[in-house]
């Protein structure tokens, strides 16, 4: 009866071997996919220099509470959103457990409307109250 086992033992061994058999030939395929990719990236080198939009190159004068972290003198939006970041980095006040919060100093909690802390995303929403 031993010897009536091993040959059952083997069969789902060879069930094992058929998926290894299915991953070979993904492999394969993975290398033509390479191929393509350095094709792509020619055409994408032929396109003509992307020119920025006006709106966002456009300058803006910030709020005297804004001022008082990125200046007083007109600048574009992306600018402005440059100079707030130095300000976080330099201050350390991006929060170390989750990186998307900001947690606010004096100056900046003014800025965001009296919130303790906000994410990144509404951070841009809460700064764009203060350009005109």
């Amino acid at each position: 009866m031993a010897t009536a086992k091993k040959p059952a033992a083997k069969k789902p061994a060879a069930a094992v071997k058929k998926p290894a058999a299915k991953a070979a030939p993904a492999k394969k395929a993975a290398p033509a996919k390479a191929a393509a990719k350095p094709a792509a990236k020619k055409t994408a080198a032929a396109k003509p220099a992307r020119t920025p939009n006006p709106a966002f190159m456009k300058a803006m004068t910030p709020s005297p509470v804004l001022a008082a972290v990125v200046g007083s003198t007109p600048l574009p939006r992306t600018e402005v959103t440059k100079k707030i970041w130095e300000y976080i980095k330099k201050h350390k006040l991006q929060n170390e457990a989750n990186k998307r919060n900001i947690d606010a100093d004096d100056k900046l909690k003014a800025v965001f409307g009296g919130k303790k802390q906000v994410t990144m995303f509404e951070m841009t929403k809460l700064v764009s109250a203060h350009l005109s």
